[in-house]
């Protein structure tokens, strides 16, 4: 093997395989390391009390000083929501993402008083290099300004890979660099990371410009109504537009949510959105015209906690509905958001108002992501030898790579991975590498990682089944139980309408801790896995159900001597 290349160039995939968010990879050429994206994805409903999931940062920590970088290809949370935790983990040397998604890096950083002095902004001109690793950036489209693909070239070969995109040739915003993805594929790319999210879609995704078309139509239409419109925080075009639509319809527009707030504000400072003269207060729009006013909102997918949701419960402090207002839903639901928005739009429709979603009739939402003709076009510019997909389950993971072989990739040259997989760029020539699965972190408060799998497991037998305490007074001297064991339950039955049934099971850890205290050995350790090992299967014979058992054992002649013993001493 070369000496100068003991290791060749590898491809270490942390997040975005199999899932929709929390990507995050890295290019690895002998003893320099350049990370791509470090995001978050959000908790499913089985992750009770979880706020966010990180990738596993087992390979980062090992190799920690072989790190040079994190380049970040947007600023969309499943790119960028990982880097306050990353640099609580790990020393990063620096960060380079373009202007929009620096300043929302910088916002997240300062709310959780992470001070990082290494922030770098990138355009599409900028060229970096760290030892061996050259690299460099091309603008792409995407529903959030500033989005870039990015070419990292090695001594064994180019990696592209394209970050979240779309081809419009009719954008809200720039275009995409065509003629430079072009000359990438002339300058030859072996190995094409590509985003596959929305690759199970036939055909070209509908141009942001059709939407804009639709809005205006909306507007026209409902001239009389205070209209109230839902979307993306981080869709920053289409929020773009919505304001140009004010503009000409001479609304007013009012922010409701957080995150809405930060995105505006991060890009009416960067000139990305104009007409700042269109915001008003709460105050303000409640004391105008319906016609004069425009709403807009956080709540697109049903969050409970979202401006929406509470103007539809009515417990917003601000806002409350009118019966000719009109709700517009200019977005999609992510899969396994259906219901809520459902339950959401039920509400909006209790109150009397009209509400509208994106329908084959209404084109109010389309995505920042390529459709299967799109991806078709990506592969013919960049002309990869090898193709990995990105972003997206296993099936749209397996559509990209179909797509790929109908496009003339070898289909051995195609390769869908998992997180924790390997691929190994040698002399142009790419093979798989080891894999090394981590589990996912979980992120609970302020509390990183500590949350595992058997805390999540504990939780969930509490909101199914409930907990049963089992509070035991016992003088471990004369081996003896004082007083009959006390049962009190939480999520299990309710203790006065269950009486028959609590005296069972008092009596059933009555004889058990009886039998336990015979044994001249027995621990409190011992009683209580006694306890529960007797009580789980008795209890779960008598109702079906599996509560979590928590004994908790009083040693009454103990305590009295140590109070004697602080009286004494006192």
């Amino acid at each position: 093997m070369n000496k100068n290349k003991p290791n060749g160039t590898k491809i270490i995939v942390l997040g975005g395989l199999g899932e929709v968010g929390k990507n995050m990879y890295c290019v690895m050429h002998n003893d320099a390391i350049v990370i791509i994206d470090a995001g978050v994805s959000f908790p499913e409903s089985e992750l009770m009390g979880v706020d966010y999931v990180l990738p596993d940062f087992t390979f980062l920590k090992e190799n920690e000083d072989k790190i040079k970088a994190l380049l970040i290809t947007h600023g969309h949370e499943d790119h960028i929501g990982g880097i306050p935790f990353l640099l609580q983990s790990i020393n990063i040397p620096a960060i380079y993402a373009p202007n929009h998604a620096k300043e929302l890096i910088s916002v997240k950083l300062q709310d959780r008083n992470i001070r990082y002095d290494n922030l770098f902004v990138y355009t599409d001109k900028t060229k970096l290099k760290f030892k061996e690793i050259e690299v460099e950036f091309f603008r792409i489209t995407h529903s959030i300004p500033d989005s870039h693909g990015i070419s990292i070239n090695t001594p064994d070969g180019r990696i592209v890979t394209t970050g979240d995109y779309k081809f419009d040739l009719t954008p809200i915003g720039p275009m995409a660099d065509l003629y430079k993805m072009a000359s990438l594929g002339e300058q030859g790319v072996d190995v094409l990371i590509g985003d596959s999210t929305n690759a199970l879609n036939e055909g070209f995704s509908n141009s942001e410009s059709v939407v804009d078309e639709t809005l205006n139509e909306m507007f026209d239409k409902c001239k009389n109504n205070r209209i109230i419109i839902a979307t993306f925080a981080s869709n920053i075009y289409r929020v773009k537009h919505i304001f140009e639509t004010c503009f000409k319809y001479n609304r007013k527009i009012c922010i409701f949510g957080r995150s809405m707030e930060n995105n505006i504000n991060i890009s009416l400072n960067g000139g990305y959105i104009e007409h700042k003269e269109l915001l008003i207060s709460p105050e303000e729009a409640n004391n105008m015209k319906p016609n004069e006013v425009a709403i807009l909102c956080t709540g697109s997918q049903g969050e409970p906690l979202a401006a929406l949701s509470r103007i539809a419960n009515g417990t917003h402090k601000q806002i409350k509905l009118r019966p000719d207002d009109v709700v517009i839903f200019s977005s999609s639901a992510i899969p396994g958001n259906a219901l809520s928005i459902s339950k959401t739009i039920n509400k909006l429709y209790l109150k009397g108002v009209k509400v509208y979603t994106n329908s084959v009739l209404e084109d109010l939402h389309t995505s920042g992501h390529a459709n299967e003709e799109e991806i078709k076009l990506m592969i013919r510019l960049i002309k990869p030898k090898y193709l990995m997909p990105f972003h997206g389950d296993y099936r749209m993971l397996k559509k990209q790579a179909n797509i790929g072989i109908n496009c003339g990739i070898p289909k051995e040259n195609t390769f869908i991975l998992k997180n924790g997989d390997t691929l190994n760029l040698i002399n142009h020539v790419v093979t798989r590498g080891e894999s090394k699965p981590g589990a996912d972190i979980y992120v609970d408060g302020n509390r990183i990682g500590e949350i595992g799998g058997a805390v999540i497991k504990d939780r969930k037998i509490m909101a199914n089944d409930g907990i049963l305490v089992v509070i035991i007074n016992v003088d471990m001297k004369k081996r003896e139980l004082l007083i009959k064991p006390n049962i009190t339950t939480r999520g299990f039955i309710l203790v006065n309408e269950n009486e028959e049934l609590i005296h069972k099971i008092e009596n059933k850890a009555e004889q058990t801790i009886n039998t336990a205290l015979k044994n001249p050995k027995s621990t409190f350790t011992t009683l209580k896995n006694d306890i529960t090992d007797t009580l789980y299967p008795f209890i779960n014979s008598l109702t079906g159900r599996k509560p979590i058992i928590l004994p908790i054992i009083l040693d009454i002649k103990k305590n009295k001597e140590k109070d004697n013993k602080q009286r004494k001493d006192t």
